[in-house]
C-alpha cells in the first residue's frame, strides 16, 4: 500500500512537470478533455437543475393527484378540441358522490377561478387571479400562512367574504404584506375582509397556480360574482399515501361514469389527468436531453484521448534512458506500467478541472440571469473524476505497456 502510494505521488509529479516544462503543448493536448468535461457537466448540472425545479413545479399542482376535468392535459391541438368542448364541465355537487365511491382518494377539493383587478381606496390592483376553492384544497396544496390565517370552515360552509391574498398583491395593496391583515378590499362591488397572506412563492419555471399574485376565497363567496360553468371548474382528487394514483384512476373513472350515467358502449365525457404522469414525461424528455449532451461530449473525449496518448507516447521516448535505468535496477513492469497508467489519468483530471472550472463560471453566469439556481452536485463531480481517470488510462495503456516492456540494456544505450 505504502509502495502504491509512492508511486502514485510521483505519476503526480510527473503529470505536473510535464505540464510546467511543456506548457502549450500539454494545454493543447488536454483542450479535448476539458471541452468533453466541460459538455457533460455543464449538461448534466444544467438539466438536473431544471428538471428539479419543473418536478417541484409539478408537485406543487398537487403531490399524488389527479385533475377531474372537461379537458384532456395531454391532447395536442387540431379536431381533438372540438370534441372536448362538448363535454360537461365538472360540478360541485359531484365531490359528495366521489367520497362515497372512491375510498382510496384522501382529499378531494372543488375549485373556480376569474382573473381580474381588487380596489382598496382609490387604487386598483389588476391581474389578479381569484380563486374559488373548497376547504379541502389547502390539504392538497400545502399552502403556508405567512401572515394571519388560513380559511375556517365555517366561512367554507357559509360563503364568507373572507379573503386570503398572495404575498405581491398584498405589497402591492398595502406597501408591505403584514399590512394586509384587517383590511377590506373590493371585488366587483363587494367587500371582502383580508384575514391572512400566503407566503412568498417565488418565480416558478412552468405556469402553475401563481399564488404570489391571486386571492382565495370561499368557492360559495366567489361563486356569487361569476358564472360557475365559465370560471374553469375544476375537481382535484388526492390519493392517500398508501395508494398508487392508478388505482385512484380505476375508481374515478367508474365513478365519475356512474354520475354522469354514461352507458358501457359511450365514451367518457370527463378526462382524469394524473400529475405523476406529466412527472414521468418531464424525466423522458430530461433524459433525452442528457443522452445528447452525451453524444457531444464522447466526441470531444474521443479527440482529447488521442491527445494525451500522444503526450504520453513522447514522455516515454523522452525518458527511454530513465526507463531502461529503473528497470536495470530492479523496478517490475508492474511498476513502470502503473506509474505511466497514473501520471496519464492526472493529466486528464487537470484537463477535466479546468472544464469543471468553466462549468462553474457558466453556473454562475445562468444563475444571475435563469430564474431558477444552477447547481453542480457532488455525484457530478465524482462522475467527472471517474470520467477523467477512464479516458486517463485508456489512452495511456499502450504507451505505458510500450515503457514496461522495454529491455534496459538497449534503453540505456537508446540515448
Amino acid at each position: 500500500m505504502l509502495r502504491f502510494f509512492e508511486i502514485t505521488i510521483s505519476s503526480l509529479r510527473m503529470a505536473v512537470g510535464e505540464l510546467r516544462s511543456n506548457k502549450l503543448r500539454t494545454f493543447l493536448s488536454l483542450f479535448g478533455i476539458t471541452i468533453g468535461i466541460f459538455c457533460i457537466i455543464s449538461v448534466l448540472a444544467t438539466v438536473n437543475s431544471l428538471e428539479r425545479n419543473v418536478q417541484n413545479d409539478i408537485k406543487a399542482l398537487g403531490s399524488n393527484s389527479i385533475f377531474i376535468d372537461k379537458w384532456d392535459y395531454s391532447a395536442g391541438p387540431g379536431s381533438e378540441w372540438w370534441r372536448l368542448i362538448k363535454r360537461p364541465v365538472p360540478k360541485y355537487e359531484e365531490i359528495r358522490f366521489l367520497r362515497e365511491k372512491a375510498p382510496s382518494a384522501s382529499n378531494i377539493a372543488f375549485k373556480i377561478d376569474a382573473s381580474d383587478k381588487i380596489e382598496y381606496g382609490n387604487q386598483a390592483i389588476t391581474n389578479v387571479n381569484w380563486y374559488g376553492v373548497s376547504e379541502q384544497f389547502a390539504n392538497i396544496q400545502q399552502i403556508t400562512v405567512q401572515q394571519g390565517r388560513f380559511l375556517q370552515q365555517d366561512e367554507f360552509d357559509y360563503g364568507a367574504n373572507s379573503i386570503i391574498m398572495g404575498f405581491n398583491v398584498a405589497e402591492n395593496t398595502f406597501g408591505r404584506a403584514e399590512l394586509a391583515i384587517g383590511k377590506q378590499i373590493k371585488i366587483k362591488g363587494k367587500k371582502g375582509n383580508v384575514v391572512g397572506v400566503i407566503k412568498k412563492q417565488g418565480s416558478s419555471i412552468i405556469d402553475n397556480w401563481g399564488f404570489d399574485d391571486c386571492i382565495m376565497m370561499p368557492y360559495r363567496f366567489l361563486k356569487t360574482m361569476v358564472v360557475e360553468d365559465d370560471s374553469n371548474p375544476l375537481i382535484i382528487v388526492q390519493a392517500k399515501e398508501t395508494v398508487n394514483t392508478e388505482q385512484l384512476n380505476d375508481e374515478l373513472k367508474g365513478a365519475m361514469r356512474s354520475i354522469h350515467k354514461l352507458k358501457p358502449a359511450e365514451e367518457d365525457d370527463f378526462s382524469l389527468n394524473d400529475i405523476n404522469s406529466f412527472s414521468d414525461f418531464a424525466s423522458d424528455i430530461f433524459t433525452g436531453i442528457n443522452q445528447g449532451g452525451w453524444a457531444i461530449a464522447a466526441l470531444s473525449l474521443v479527440v482529447g484521448m488521442f491527445g494525451v496518448a500522444n503526450i504520453m507516447f513522447v514522455t516515454v521516448r523522452e525518458r527511454t534512458t530513465q526507463i531502461g535505468l529503473k528497470k536495470a535496477l530492479g523496478a517490475r513492469k508492474s511498476v513502470i506500467l502503473t506509474e505511466f497508467l497514473l501520471e496519464s489519468a492526472f493529466l486528464c483530471i487537470i484537463g477535466g478541472a479546468i472544464g469543471v472550472f468553466l462549468v462553474f463560471l457558466l453556473t454562475l453566469l445562468i444563475s444571475a440571469v435563469a430564474s431558477f439556481p444552477i447547481f453542480i452536485s457532488p455525484g457530478i463531480l465524482a462522475l467527472a473524476v471517474s470520467i477523467c481517470i477512464i479516458v486517463g488510462v485508456l489512452a495511456g495503456i499502450i504507451p505505458a505497456s510500450i515503457a514496461a516492456n522495454m529491455n534496459p540494456v538497449e534503453a540505456i544505450r537508446s540515448k
